[in-house]
Order: C-alpha cells, then sequence, then structure tokens
C-alpha cells in the first residue's frame, strides 16, 4: 500500500507536468477560438505599442476550452509575471487584499471561477480594477478607519463557466470579453497533431479523426483521451496509432464513439428505460444512477442536451428518439417528446 501511494505520489506531478507541456505558450500556437485570437491580439498588440500594462480581461466559456492556458498566454505575450488564484479560494475581503498587495508592477492576476469570489471581495476588487487602489480597514466600530493602499498597475484575467452569475459592475469593468466555444473535431485535430508531436506519437490521420471525434469539442479531454491511447498502445506493444488501435483503447475506458462516458450512458439509459423516456425530475434520475445531482446536472446534462440526446421540459427532464437510437432501443409510440412543445425550455429540479 506504501509502494503504491509513492508511485502515486510520484505519477501526479508528472502528469502535470506534461499537460503544462502540452499547453500552448504564444498566441500564434493557441488552435481554434479565431475569433477570441484575433481580438486578443489586437488588445495586447495595441496595450505593448503604448508601453501600458493590458487591459482586465474576462474569459468565459465551458471548462477545458482554454481559458487557464489563454491566461498563461497574455502573461507570457506581455512579457510579465502570472499569480494564479481562483474565486473558491477568495472568501475574504483580506484575503484578496493580501494578494493584490504583493503583486508587482505588469504583472497578471488569474482569478479562476471568478463568480464564485465573497461578495466582500468582490466589492474591493471593483475599486482594484479601476483606480488600481484597495482601502484596508483598521479597527471595528466606530474607531475603524480606512487606510488607502496604492496599487501598482496589473491586468487581471478572469476566467468563468457561468458569466450569467457576474454582477454588472464586475462584468463592465474588464476591458475585454471573450467568450470561447466549443471546438470543432476539425480543430480538435489540429490539437492532436500539435499534442502528439510534443508526446513522440506516431498516429494517423484516421488515428487522430477517431480521438477528435470521441472528445466532445473540448481540447482538455482530447489531450487527456490522447495520452489514454498512448499508454494502451504502449501496454499492447503498438508503435502506430490508426482509428482502430484509438477506438480499441477508448472503447476500453469506456469513451464511447460519441464520446459518452459511463455516467452519461447510464443516465441516458435510466432516463429511457426506468422511467420510459421521462419526463423525470433531476432529483429522481440523479438517484436512479446512484450519482449527487449537480453532478448529473453540471458533467452529464449539458452534453447530453447539447447534442440532443436528451431535453429539458418544464416537467423534468426526457430522452429524444436521438438517445433511442443511440442505446439501440425501440422508441416507444407514447415517448413524451411526441407530444412537448418545449423540449429545450427550463428544466425542473423537482
Amino acid at each position: 500500500m506504501a509502494e503504491a501511494s509513492l508511485v502515486a505520489s510520484q505519477e501526479e506531478p508528472e502528469e502535470r507536468a506534461l499537460e503544462a507541456a502540452l499547453r500552448p505558450k504564444f498566441l500564434d500556437e493557441f488552435v481554434g477560438q479565431a475569433r477570441v485570437r484575433r481580438q486578443l491580439s489586437l488588445v495586447l498588440e495595441a496595450s505593448r505599442l503604448r508601453g501600458r500594462t493590458a487591459d482586465h480581461v474576462l474569459l468565459s466559456g465551458p471548462p477545458g476550452l482554454g481559458k487557464t492556458t489563454l491566461a498563461m498566454i497574455i502573461a507570457g505575450e506581455m512579457n510579465a509575471p502570472l499569480r494564479i488564484s481562483s474565486g473558491p479560494a477568495i472568501q475574504h475581503a483580506g484575503d484578496l487584499a493580501a494578494i493584490l498587495s504583493s503583486l508587482s508592477e505588469g504583472e497578471v492576476l488569474f482569478l479562476d471561477e471568478i463568480h464564485r469570489m465573497s461578495r466582500p471581495a468582490e466589492e474591493m476588487l471593483y475599486m482594484a480594477m479601476e483606480d488600481f487602489r484597495v482601502d484596508i480597514v483598521v479597527g471595528k466600530g466606530a474607531g475603524a478607519t480606512a487606510i488607502p493602499l496604492e496599487l501598482p498597475p496589473f491586468t487581471l484575467v478572469g476566467a468563468t463557466t457561468r458569466a450569467g452569475l457576474l454582477p454588472g459592475p464586475l462584468r463592465d469593468r474588464f476591458g475585454f470579453t471573450g467568450h470561447l466555444e466549443f471546438y470543432s473535431v476539425e480543430e480538435l485535430e489540429l490539437v492532436l497533431r500539435r499534442s502528439a508531436g510534443l508526446l513522440d506519437l506516431r498516429v494517423t490521420s484516421a488515428g487522430f479523426t477517431e480521438v477528435a471525434g470521441r472528445s466532445r469539442g473540448t481540447p482538455r479531454i482530447a489531450n487527456r483521451l490522447l495520452r489514454r491511447v498512448r499508454d494502451w498502445a504502449l501496454v499492447h506493444g503498438i508503435e502506430q496509432i490508426d482509428a482502430a488501435v484509438a477506438g480499441a483503447a477508448l472503447d476500453m475506458y469506456e469513451v464511447d464513439a460519441r464520446g459518452l462516458d459511463r455516467l452519461d450512458r447510464s443516465v441516458l439509459s435510466a432516463l429511457a428505460t426506468k422511467f420510459g423516456g421521462g419526463p423525470v425530475g433531476l432529483s429522481t434520475l440523479a438517484i436512479a444512477v446512484g450519482e449527487e445531482p449537480e453532478t448529473v446536472e453540471t458533467v452529464a446534462e449539458p452534453y447530453l442536451v447539447r447534442e440532443g440526446l436528451m431535453g429539458r421540459t418544464p416537467r423534468g427532464r426526457i430522452a429524444t428518439p436521438l438517445a433511442y437510437s443511440h442505446l439501440g432501443l425501440p422508441v416507444p409510440p407514447d415517448a413524451p417528446f411526441a407530444q412537448s412543445a418545449t423540449l429545450f425550455g427550463p428544466g425542473s429540479d423537482e
């Protein structure tokens, strides 16, 4: 047991180092998100020409699309140090004040999941972003005094997966806002080709297409699946990865041709078989697959809805005809989707 723990502790830093090596360092190396790249390139170039720090940047979009990577690229392009923190880690104004007061001039501060920052810290951030100043309150009650603390100019890069939860005053203080979209299969193939070169892997065009097609439009997932295919090929003594090898490896890891994993298929199967296609509430569906409602809602449901395999109605979740087809099941004649006119309406959480 101790030996297994030691091996795991040694592998984790190696895996993190590998992920870091796969991240592009400059905008020219970043694949996909062409619109955001062009706009961000203009913002950074103008800042360099003016000899000033870049405007604050807000990056929004689903997980795994490159928000953290873009923050690192911004620091690299501006030749500035990078400080990384997250919204959940900043629960008090004092936490934020400690970070801000230690920044050097021109430094890039990256706050991941910025929408989860506490309200007092958020209000302190307003003044820091706009005036590069914070007020430190000393004492309590009537004897409390606010001591202004000047901050060096810095660039805040905020990342959020739920831009709608950001208050207007905070969102308006960002000079540039970029929304990242899911990648096409062709774009993911380019990501995988770059990663395969860095990993020194021999992969055919069909092999790249096979992995990209199962990656849910997300570069992070694509790179993770590529590493798992690499491991499978290594263990089986295979030097070149083609579509058959990639497919066999990913089948072993329970990632099917549409990119659905065990949880996705469990949710779809329960919805289609146990509940007759629905509608069924989120809590009931989660209990049926042995998961927390938050897990089903945030991990499985977004992709299933985006792929047209699940619908959300005011009465609950329903399985679509495509879901039955994917599961290899006949479509019931009394399926709920035939009577639902609000297939992608607001969800029901019971």
